[in-house]
């Protein structure tokens, strides 16, 4: 999320200052000789809403537009207010002399001041809060793309920023069809009731070239502002953001399926799986890329992994077990702060000459000459249409994603099949970005039927006014219903049956005395079997009393 204020000017710090070259096209490419990356421009079909619809996609976005939209919520024409302003939070200190101000005027000065320092830490903890004003999405090209287009000649670099650029545009509409949404209805504490429809969104974009480590890396920062129209009663309202964050995941993977199916259908490349290790879903690279150029090109990662393990052996060693997945997410967010180093601005020029010089040595070949053969096929490989594919297949493929999905969570919304059926598909290249979207619905629509809702039904039939075309009722947010298995409930069921039980597994005594001896008249056992011997009596189920003294035999006594 982006913050109301000043939150944007990050995207601006390494934005080139220069005008570029205007004989050179593209976007990348007009600002191939300046320190820094291209300026940032319009996406969305929301823009139109703007000043007198003047506003085009894909054109500049100036820095007092950004101050205007994503800094105070106006519009980034005409400055006229998007209704309500972005609601103002006390700062911390402003708390903390509210506070202090309501103790007691005849308190003690000293305890006085160890409840205000006690209160100063716990508003310092807290922090500010800020309006949101934007919603960060970052749309990464896999390392076997950025290493190609790194290396390539400017024609087939413009061709796969191209294809990066219409994935992005798309994932942009895919937004606006199933995610965005505003709310209308009672205000107060629990929020709005009812979920409306909103005239598309408005969008800034911000391409960046490399990483913190200068490895190459084509990414695109898309910024979708808070600000949306509602289609109902054309007011200006904030976007539901619970959708919003729901949805990044299922975004992020359709993303990846859509841009190979864009370059395959440019270049004729191929697509195959590489593993990532256990805590990674496997990534889909471009066939012909050897790993060697990839970890080359991905010293970032590197640098992420080994603090990441470093994080995990120190959390074995302090709780003696290892870290669930969800903690494993954590520490690997912990260690990509830890170790981004900070930012240094160059040119797409210079980059692209070190890229080119390393790629070189690693692949013994001249490595534009490599990219050009390998994105030079004259032959396109077969793509698949909606129609191609059977509805038997589709149900499969909906099972399929289920048991995955199962396997990984105890319950799951519509996004989480989303997510998953966009990685089963990612092995099919469509004809078209519609077809990949038709049988992603119908996939995941199948992976719906094949779970167990656990949202109840609804008990009334809301009025046509609150229903939305599927006919679902507004006042349930649109992909929220909760679905689970019979097959994980019957193993929670199994669960809390055995918790129930008191009894355990024992060992009868006579295999305790032949393993260790016999006790003496003192319950004392000696020899080298006593850690042995420990285990044998607790797995006995008998009550026992261990006394350790110091170390040497027979120092450890056992009273059964």
């Amino acid at each position: 999320m982006m913050s109301a204020g000043d939150g944007y000017k990050y995207l601006l710090k390494s934005v080139a200052a220069g005008d570029g070259d205007r004989n050179l096209s593209t976007p990348l490419t007009l600002y191939y000789a300046e320190a820094g990356s291209p300026p940032g421009f319009w996406l969305g079909s929301g823009i139109v809403a703007f000043g007198r619809g003047s506003l085009a996609a894909g054109s500049q976005v100036s820095e007092q537009q950004l101050q205007l939209l994503i800094g105070m919520g106006r519009d980034p024409l005409t400055g006229a207010p998007l209704g309500r302003a972005y609601q103002q939070f006390a700062t911390v200190a402003e708390r903390v002399e509210e506070r202090a101000r309501r103790l007691g005027p005849n308190l003690d000065p000293q305890y006085r001041a160890e409840l205000v320092a006690r209160i100063e830490s716990e508003e310092k903890e807290r922090g500010t809060r800020r309006a949101v004003a934007g919603f960060d999405y970052t749309f990464s090209v896999p390392k076997s793309v950025s290493a190609i287009w790194a290396v390539a000649d400017a024609g087939t670099q413009s061709l796969i920023a191209a294809a990066h650029h219409a994935a992005v545009a798309e994932m942009v509409e895919l937004v606006e069809r199933e995610v965005a949404a505003t709310r209308v209805g009672a205000t107060g504490p629990d929020g709005a009731v009812a979920q409306a429809d909103v005239m598309g969104v408005a969008a800034t974009a911000f391409d960046h070239y490399d990483s913190r480590s200068h490895d190459p890396q084509l990414h695109t920062h898309v910024v979708i502002s808070n600000k949306v129209k509602t289609v109902q009663d054309g007011r200006w309202r904030t976007l539901d953001g619970r959708p919003m964050h729901r949805a990044v995941v299922a975004i992020s993977e359709m993303y990846n399926a859509v841009l190979a199916d864009h370059l395959t259908r440019t270049f004729g490349l191929g697509w195959e799986t590489r593993e990532r290790g256990r805590d990674r879903n496997p990534a889909w690279e471009i066939t012909g890329v050897p790993d060697e150029l990839i970890g080359e090109f991905s010293t970032r990662s590197k640098f992420i992994e080994e603090e990441k393990n470093r994080l995990i052996d120190t959390y074995v060693a302090r709780h003696g077990r290892q870290p669930s997945p969800r903690t494993v997410l954590k520490l690997r967010d912990q260690a990509t702060l830890a170790t981004r180093p900070d930012k240094d601005v160059r040119s797409l020029a210079d980059l692209t000459a070190q890229w080119r010089q390393r790629a070189t040595h690693v692949l013994s070949e001249d490595a534009t000459t490599w990219a050009q053969a390998l994105t030079g096929r004259q032959a396109l490989p077969a793509t698949v249409r909606a129609d191609d594919v059977p509805l038997d297949v589709i149900d499969q493929i909906g099972q399929a994603v289920t048991g995955v999905v199962g396997e990984k969570r105890s319950t799951w919304t519509r996004w989480n099949l989303h997510a998953e059926a966009s990685r089963q598909l990612m092995g099919l290249r469509f004809a078209s970005t519609m077809d990949r979207t038709a049988i992603t619905g119908l996939v995941v629509d199948a992976g719906e039927q094949a779970s167990l809702r656990l949202t109840p039904p609804e008990l009334a039939v809301s009025p046509a006014q609150f229903r939305r075309a599927d006919g679902s009722s507004r006042f349930r947010p649109y992909a929220s219903t909760v679905f689970s298995s019979e097959h994980l409930l019957e193993a929670e069921d199994r669960l809390l049956n055995r918790a129930e039980k008191t009894t355990a597994p024992t060992v009868p005594l006579e295999t305790i005395e032949t393993t260790t001896g016999k006790p003496d008249r003192e319950g004392r056992l000696l020899g080298e079997d006593q850690a042995a011997a420990l285990t044998a009596i607790a797995l006995s189920g008998r009550v026992v009393e261990v006394l350790v003294g110091p170390a040497g035999a027979g120092n450890t006594t056992c009273r059964v």
